[in-house]
């Protein structure tokens, strides 16, 4: 016997973080955001069971300490809605803390694929804060970009793996601000942080603040 999905309509939000927003981590976010639909009188659906759950999905953790404009967000709702996008964007900024942003909304099929299997990569914007030498930077990067294979050591949850990072680097750029830009793995094929270039680079000790600027996904 078939059984129909509980899910009326789902919305995909593209939000951004920034200011202390930053500092707070996926759960907690993910709460963030089922205060502000419940105070814009969304009809969210909740999980059945003892401990339920608001039917909201982030589609790729973002690293503390990161701004961003690109996160992007499902939530599953019990009822339909009349979707106006300008209303409704107006409708959830009124409830928003400060550093919450709403670039985009639009309707998706309840059954459609989730969000994590659908994100392949993101670029992120590293701004060093202190004097940089772009030409030694550069021959570094390039020096990065030729090579075949990066094996490094990893140590997660007190086992440690050698793994080769290089395929998880699509590419590395100077902008003409000086500005680095990294567009790196996420998702299942494997997961890279700006922070590990940023190591690779030997460039940690340099004052620097990081944003990520654009997921890729297979409906690209």
């Amino acid at each position: 016997m078939s059984h129909l999905s509980p899910v009326v309509q789902r919305l995909r939000i593209t939000f951004g973080k920034s200011g202390s927003l930053k500092y707070t981590g996926n759960l907690d976010v993910a709460k963030i955001w089922e205060r502000v639909l419940r105070r814009a009188n969304l009809p969210i659906l909740y999980t059945q069971g003892f401990n339920t759950r608001a039917r909201i999905q982030l589609a790729m953790p973002l690293p503390l300490g990161i701004t961003s404009d690109c996160e992007i967000l499902d939530v599953s709702l019990r009822e339909a809605i009349e979707f106006d996008e300008p209303t409704l964007r107006d409708q959830l900024l009124a409830v928003a803390p400060p550093g919450l942003t709403i670039q985009r909304i639009v309707q998706v099929d309840p059954r459609a694929a989730t969000l994590h299997s659908l994100v392949e990569s993101a670029e992120y914007r590293i701004r060093f804060h202190d004097a940089i030498d772009r030409v030694c930077l550069q021959q570094k990067i390039d020096q990065i970009m030729c090579r075949e294979s990066i094996i490094v050591d990893r140590i997660r949850r007190r086992k440690r793996s050698v793994m080769d990072i290089r395929p998880l680097i699509f590419d590395l750029n100077l902008d003409s601000d000086d500005d680095l830009v990294a567009h790196l793995s996420v998702g299942d094929r494997g997961n890279l942080r700006p922070d590990q270039i940023i190591e690779l680079l030997d460039l940690q000790r340099l004052h620097h603040s990081v944003h990520r600027f654009r997921l890729h996904t297979l409906q690209d």
